[in-house]
């Protein structure tokens, strides 16, 4: 074969040839196989070898990256594409920066928060306060703008950039820190629990993700003692986000010290030191143990580590995390025992409402068929009379 001929990276023929130190290859070896064979780049190179044209390195790279790009690479997201793309755009070299700012060009969520910004105070501050600009539907129009010359028009836009420079460099990256996660990414997993947990909606206001996109954010921020764990998550829209880190002045570093208390000579806070053999599932704000006055077999009662009176004194990160382990102790039953095929989920908030532990606790008890002559009315049955209706 000719070193002028054009080489492809496809099983076509090859003259035989003899190369230095591997003897004569058969005719018509997939030119897969002679890759892996003899070790392209150094064997033959470094042997002087002259089967291969001039452009192999590049031909083979080319190949390389589209088998690539179409066959081989598994995406959990549009980074991979994006940052060979940007590579390829700028010769083979890119910054880190540069590909960030590529993928950040990507980003839907990042467009919506700033057209909030731009709409709520931005433009409502150049329009309606100051009168530089006016604003139609979604269009904004510089008054005047018609009269500047280009020198004009320059010289506007130097003294922008001075502005902008002056206050960068008075006020640092603190600017941006309302849009920082933590200083790191979330897991794409952990995003995923959370969006599901939230059926894809708001947990503040309620609104769609396919209405305004959410975010995935601390509940306790990061910075101030926070967790990197599932019940300190929460779905936001980035309106809800954005409000939150503005105007919530709530001093975080306390909450530390509140999931911290117990009560002494309180049943369920001792357990958790005394006789924590008990528990059968745990974590880091709540625990599980089976009732000792069972009123089925595996009755559980789901417990929150700190002392809490009732339900409607639990924190957020708190709920989540009862929650989470009603799910997995609901599972982990089913599996346990067959019978099954029903549960009872409550709690008593309130002596005159049954409470008999003043320490919140959530019950999880299993129900099977005929278990009761009729379970018709389940807890209605609370206030004999008004189970059957």
């Amino acid at each position: 074969m000719s070193a002028s001929l054009p080489l492809r990276a496809t099983s076509v023929p090859y003259e035989p040839t003899t190369l230095p130190g591997l003897g004569r290859l058969a005719r018509a070896a997939p030119f897969s196989r002679c890759w892996k064979q003899i070790s392209l780049k150094r064997s033959l190179w470094s042997s002087g070898c002259q089967w291969f044209p001039k452009d192999t390195n590049r031909m083979g790279t080319y190949e390389r990256l589209k088998s690539f790009l179409t066959n081989e690479m598994r995406q959990s997201h549009i980074y991979q594409p994006v940052m060979l793309k940007e590579l390829l755009a700028k010769g083979g070299i890119s910054r880190t920066a540069d590909i960030a700012q590529a993928i950040l060009s990507h980003d839907p969520t990042q467009i919506e928060y700033y057209s909030q910004v731009v709409r709520n105070m931005v433009g409502r501050v150049l329009t309606k306060n100051r009168g530089i600009t006016t604003k139609e539907g979604d269009t904004y129009h510089l008054i005047g703008s018609d009269s500047l010359s280009d020198v004009e028009r320059k010289d506007l836009m130097r003294l922008c950039d001075e502005s902008i420079q002056t206050y960068l460099e008075s006020r640092g990256a603190t600017i941006w820190s309302h849009r920082r996660r933590g200083h790191r990414p979330i897991s794409g997993s952990i995003r995923y629990q959370v969006l599901v947990r939230a059926a894809s909606r708001c947990e503040s206001c309620g609104v769609s993700n396919e209405e305004r996109m959410l975010e995935v954010d601390h509940i306790e921020p990061r910075s101030l003692g926070g967790r990197d764990e599932l019940e300190n998550y929460q779905a936001l829209c980035y309106s809800c986000n954005a409000a939150k880190r503005n105007t919530d002045n709530t001093d975080f570093r306390e909450f530390k010290h509140l999931y911290a208390h117990r009560e002494a000579g309180c049943l369920f806070c001792d357990l958790q030191a005394s006789d924590a053999q008990r528990i059968v599932a745990e974590n880091s704000l709540a625990y599980a143990i089976r009732d000792a006055f069972a009123v089925t077999p595996h009755h559980t009662l789901i417990i929150p580590k700190r002392h809490v009176f009732d339900y409607f004194r639990l924190m957020q990160p708190e709920i989540n995390a009862i929650n989470r382990l009603l799910t997995d102790q609901k599972t982990a039953l089913e599996k346990l025992d067959s019978t099954i095929e029903g549960f009872n989920i409550g709690m008593n908030c309130g002596e005159v409402a049954g409470q008999s532990v003043m320490h919140c606790h959530v019950h999880l008890i299993p129900r099977r068929k005929a278990d009761v002559p009729d379970p018709k009315g389940g807890v209605r049955h609370v206030i004999p009379g008004k189970g059957r209706y």
